[in-house]
């Protein structure tokens, strides 16, 4: 008797175990489901400029999330760094890639990406206003939480975040991939932002005088901050293309495939720490 139970309990058994396993199976799927990337061109006004802009957010996310601003370095908005907005909408942010010259301006060649930086370096007041109306724009997306904003910015684009960090921008955060370090005064009462800093051990852009300099001024004031440093690494060295335009115009600019590694690791373990703080 008991072996005849046993011999009818074996079917019931086995729906049990194929309905787990497709139950497993539709998790398992829902949890690695790809991103569906949403980009948008876009316009919008500040500083009396038309501004462009790239904006990009996973449609497979319901609901606010954090947001992240990315300045470019200083060739303008160009395809890296609208791949970097790509790069961080997979991560499930929402990304803008801002255009902080205006009009869609791009340069070509370093006389015009000078030319072009200058005035920012000379007058970060523009920088910050530029800054604050891509904000602007990026709050105005429902998919975009206000009060989980950051800023990250490469070469140029790093100075310009921690210029207007010490500036007062509020953003939550701002991370700067081998950018300058010294610029507009520090003022513990107005920085709101926490900082990272990805920088290169090798940059000559960024020697070590100035590096010094940097956490000088940091540590005399008491603010907590992060400074990675990436052995090997020089100027511009998260970007694939820096190491023919490095050649092409005779600067010293490389790409790190390892410091491109850390530093955007060192990147999302900032932001995981950042964005769970209230």
């Amino acid at each position: 008797m008991k072996k005849m139970s046993f011999r009818f309990l074996l079917p019931v058994l086995a729906i049990v175990a194929l309905a787990a396993c497709n139950n497993e199976e539709v998790k398992t799927t829902a949890e690695t489901k790809e991103p569906a990337l949403k980009e948008e061109s876009i316009t919008y006004t500040g500083d009396s400029i038309t501004m462009n802009g790239f904006v990009v957010y996973d449609e497979n996310i319901e609901g606010a999330r954090p947001a992240v601003l990315i300045v470019p370095e200083w060739w303008g908005l160009n395809d890296y760094a609208m791949m970097r907005a790509r790069e961080l909408a997979k991560l499930g942010y929402i990304a803008l890639a801002m255009d902080m010259y205006g009009n869609g301006k791009v340069a070509d060649n370093p006389d015009s990406a000078g030319a072009a930086a200058g005035p920012f370096y000379q007058n970060p007041q523009m920088a910050k206003t530029r800054m604050e109306a891509a904000i602007a724009k990026l709050k105005s997306y429902p998919q975009t939480d206000g009060t989980n904003i950051a800023a990250i910015g490469y070469c140029f684009g790093g100075a310009m975040v921690l210029n207007t960090a010490r500036m007062g921008l509020d953003v939550k955060g701002v991370v700067s991939f081998h950018g300058n370090l010294v610029g507009t005064p520090l003022n513990k009462d107005l920085l709101k932002a926490k900082i990272l800093v990805c920088h290169g051990a090798a940059d000559p852009f960024v020697p070590a005088a100035e590096v010094a300099t940097f956490k000088q001024q940091m540590d005399s004031t008491g603010i907590t901050y992060t400074f990675k440093e990436y052995a090997d690494a020089v100027h511009a060295f998260t970007n694939p293309n820096a190491t023919a335009m490095g050649e092409k115009f005779k600067i010293p600019i490389k790409y790190n495939a390892a410091a491109d590694t850390a530093s955007w690791k060192d990147m999302k373990e900032f932001f995981t720490s950042l964005f769970q703080q209230q």
